[in-house]
């Protein structure tokens, strides 16, 4: 077996397989010889059919499979020997002009184009320099905050009048344009909370209802979200885009969620017996909530101005011809548009996959199983937090985690993002930050452009 390489670019090359029947025979041999024992053929006991009968009847077959299969480990066995960084995988060179015989006694030669990752080396200094925000609790997402964890822990009740804040349980009933009921139309109960209500003519309009009052409402300019508005008339999102129609509303019920009151119960509830004893002490501890929530925001601005100002001071080459042709060869319903349209996306990902190996390799930084789990672990009870300000209890939790990684797509995902994590510490413990305090609805503002 003859195999060369050679270089057609700076980060291209073209592995040349040469095989002669010297290096096949034996393997084909044993295969016709193994299926000779394994076959079930009319006129022959099983494990009794002749060999020379196999090959004549799957011979040709059988060197076909012995071939791409020596083929396949020569090729992985040579890049790992040669310690060369590929991109994608090898692309087999087709060859309209080599018509082999498959007789056993061919001269084979095969082309597999390869695309090389470019060398280059990363080195973070503090001359990097990166902001740091340091996002501050401004008083209205506070107070949006403690009134929705008071409600969480509150009572319901039914007041005679709607407020601005409560839910009508509702029937509604599509209009036609001169306002009378549409013959065959749509029809729904459903509960509306008067907080998602966007236009304020429409919400005060619901405001002060008792019930059987009745009210015209324009559904697309009241929600102005379609998922809204398909799970309160019960049709697909697609209709609920399209619908223009007003609907009559008749008030069924008035559903309040009273707030619950600052006392020792609801403290020792979320935080846990005696650790918030008065509303000062819950107020401090909902503002270190928000602003913890917003540190999270933070931390992903300055992680993306780290991605983005890395991928400008490390802008190398990729083997983008031979990239472009590897993705249309692997994904077989990928067009030439969608292709033009996500390669540049898809480029930018794999330079900054690339920066990160380096900085990992570089560092010796290990990813281990325990860092997952805990990564696992936190993105779990980041979940359940949602729904429920207490913490589940740790053994539950990491049972939960672990039952999570067996599913190999998440332990995967889970795994790059500790990856990333490690990555962006390492560069942080060694960059430049300025930390800088800004009020959110400036931050917003920032993070947008």
């Amino acid at each position: 077996m003859n195999i060369t390489q050679e270089k057609t670019g700076n980060l291209n090359a073209v592995v040349k397989i040469k095989i002669a029947p010297a290096d096949y025979t034996e393997k084909v041999d044993k295969a016709i010889k193994d299926q000779a024992k394994k076959a079930q053929l009319p006129g022959f006991r099983k494990g009794m059919v002749p060999a020379a009968h196999i090959k004549k009847m799957y011979g040709k077959s059988i060197l076909v499979e012995e071939v791409n299969s020596l083929l396949n480990d020569t090729l992985t066995n040579y890049i790992a020997e040669q310690k060369l960084e590929i991109l994608g995988q090898p692309l087999p060179k087709m060859d309209d002009e080599r018509d082999f015989k498959w007789d056993n006694t061919d001269e084979f030669e095969f082309d597999y184009e390869l695309g090389l990752a470019p060398t280059f080396d990363v080195e973070i200094t503090s001359k990097d320099k990166f902001i740091e925000y340091v996002v501050k609790a401004d008083q209205e997402t506070l107070e949006g905050r403690i009134k929705n964890i008071r409600r969480s822990y509150g009572k319901m009740s039914n007041p005679e009048v709607s407020a601005a804040d409560d839910v009508l349980y509702s029937e509604l009933t599509q209009l036609s344009p001169d306002g009378s009921v549409f013959e065959g139309g749509i029809t729904s109960t459903a509960t509306i909370r008067l907080d998602q209500i966007k236009d304020k003519k429409i919400l005060k309009s619901l405001i002060g209802l008792k019930q059987d009052d009745e009210v015209v409402i324009d559904l697309q300019k009241a929600l102005e979200d379609v998922a809204i508005i398909s799970k309160a008339l019960n049709i697909s999102e697609e209709d609920a885009a399209e619908l223009k129609s007003d609907f009559k509303l008749v008030v069924k019920n008035v559903n309040r969620l009273e707030e619950s009151e600052l006392n020792q119960e609801f403290f020792d509830k979320l935080f846990g017996e005696g650790t918030v004893t008065d509303e000062a002490g819950f107020r401090a501890k909902m503002t270190e909530e928000v602003e913890s929530m917003f540190k999270q925001d933070a931390d992903r601005k300055l992680s993306n101005d780290i991605y983005e100002q890395l991928l400008t001071k490390y802008n190398f080459e990729l083997p983008d011809e031979f990239l472009r042709r590897w993705l249309k060869a692997t994904n077989e319903k990928l067009t030439d548009e969608e292709l033009a349209e996500g390669y540049d996306d898809f480029a930018k990902n794999l330079k900054w996959t690339l920066i990160e190996n380096k900085i990992i390799k570089d560092n010796q930084i290990e990813i281990k199983y325990e860092d997952v789990v805990q990564a696992a672990k936190a993105k779990l009870d980041a979940q359940f937090r949602m729904y429920s300000p207490s913490p589940l209890p740790e053994d539950q939790l990491a049972q939960y985690a672990v039952q999570f990684l067996q599913e190999k797509e998440n332990a995967n995902r889970v795994f790059e993002e500790v990856k990333a994590l490690k990555t962006f510490e390492q560069i942080k413990s060694i960059a430049t930050l300025e930390q800088k305090e800004i009020a959110y609805d400036k931050f917003i503002e920032l993070a947008k452009n």
